[in-house]
């Protein structure tokens, strides 16, 4: 096989490659939720302190009334992170420059975020389709617009992520 600038993204690259990608993504969540086998050690410590502050991050922002999102991000942050970390590795399977790792993030939590708007204030949600001072003849297509733009955002969002990640790792 001829090495080009884009087989550091072939996943079947190597038999190695898997190997070394999924020890790591078994023992975090070991070593994250430490607690449970032993007391508290310096490396519960350490490893509790980056997902304490993500939580203390997101209190303070207006995600605080959903109640189980700083639950759910913190833990996908640090989870992100270490697949990002794992991808700096040379000749490794960077897994978040794909677009079927953006888009498994991208539309479970875009859609969640969305059903919880519809279901706890559908009228709030339904507000946010119109903006304010709009004409009245223009509402229709202004609803439209924005329920497109809202549909079509997960995907924009995988995309731009796929890309900045890939042309990340071209660079280096």
């Amino acid at each position: 096989m001829m090495m080009d600038i884009f087989s550091s993204f072939d996943p079947g690259l190597s038999n190695i490659n898997s190997t070394l990608f999924w020890i790591p993504m078994i023992l975090i969540p070991f070593i994250l939720n430490l607690t449970l086998w032993v007391l508290p050690t310096r490396m519960f410590w350490l490893s509790y302190s980056p997902i304490n502050l993500i939580y203390l991050q997101l209190s303070r922002t207006s995600s605080a009334h959903l109640k189980g999102l700083s639950s759910l991000v913190s833990p996908l942050f640090i989870f992100v992170m270490f697949i990002n970390f794992m991808g700096l590795i040379p000749y490794m399977f960077s897994a978040s420059s794909h677009l079927l790792f953006t888009l498994s993030l991208a539309l479970p939590l875009w859609l969640s975020l969305i059903m919880s708007g519809i279901l706890f204030s559908p009228s709030s949600f339904a507000a946010s389709l119109l903006p304010s001072g709009a004409p009245t003849w223009l509402n229709p297509f202004l609803v439209l617009i924005e329920t497109i733009s809202i549909s079509v955002r997960p995907l924009t969002l995988a995309f731009r992520l796929a890309a900045n990640m890939s042309a990340g790792h071209i660079a280096l």
